[in-house]
């Protein structure tokens, strides 16, 4: 099947150029940019930028707007001084599947840095999410997640004590959280309420991300609960933009007699 305009699927209708044909200079020069980074491939060097403005007839200024949304997009990334061609998104499920597991399957390695691990009494609005009382002890897990080495994004976990009262004692910060609960709790995931938002990191998500602050950020609130239906744990999930995409298989509901 030949596609309208020449388009791939999914890419935008005419490469996103409206009907009176009238684009900014520095769009032209984005789409000529990502055509080239198609024929450089992955990890390689792009040309210089004086380089790129005289092929595209651009000033530096125009160029550099070019870049940096092709940066903002994952296309490219900073190495050093230079710019070279990003690889492909990791693409994480929007299900009850682990960090660990979905970058496994991208065949990637996934790792953790603890950040800190602290127990506090549970405020009133946390309480009512993991069903305890308030004031009740709870912990605060933050981690800094790792494909590669790469830092990727920033997660916090929240978790009754009373659920998990040895887990500065017992768990290995850099693994699976979830595979703790299940092999050495017993613990099994039940369902999950989520909800998803694009951000902007705070100046000390950056700094822990690695990232710059203009970076736009993919934010997953979620509430999970165990296979009785108990709340398990409130986790804020903050990913890279750049570096991620987000996968849901979607299906449809018995009708209702």
């Amino acid at each position: 099947m030949e596609f309208p305009y020449g388009q791939e699927p999914g890419a935008p209708i005419r490469s996103g150029i409206p009907e009176h044909g009238r684009i900014p200079k520095y769009y032209a020069a984005k789409v000529e940019i990502a055509a080239l980074l198609t024929e450089l491939g992955e990890g390689e060097p792009l040309p210089a930028e004086r380089e790129l403005a005289l092929r595209f007839a651009v000033s530096r200024e125009t160029l550099r707007q070019a870049l940096r949304e092709l940066v903002l997009e994952g296309r490219l990334k900073r190495l050093g001084r230079g710019t070279v061609v990003a690889g492909p998104k990791m693409e994480q499920p929007l299900s009850l599947a682990s960090y660990t597991e979905g970058v496994r399957r991208q065949g990637r390695t996934p790792g953790r840095h603890l950040v800190s691990l602290d127990r506090f009494p549970c405020p009133p609005a946390l309480a009512a999410d993991l069903a305890v009382a308030a004031g009740d002890e709870v912990w605060h897990m933050e981690r800094v997640l790792l494909a590669d080495d790469e830092r990727v994004g920033l997660e916090s976990t929240y978790v009754a004590v009373a659920r998990v009262p040895d887990l500065a004692a017992d768990f290995a910060p850099d693994s699976s959280f979830y595979a703790y609960l299940h092999e050495r709790l017993g613990i099994g995931f039940g369902d999950a309420d989520e909800r998803l938002e694009t951000v902007l990191a705070t100046p000390r998500e950056a700094l822990l991300i690695g990232t710059p602050g203009a970076l736009p950020m993919l934010l997953i609130h979620r509430l999970s609960r165990d296979t009785e239906g108990r709340p398990l744990e409130r986790v804020r999930s903050l990913y890279r933009g750049d570096r991620f995409s987000f996968t849901a298989h979607l299906g449809t509901r018995p009708a209702t007699p």
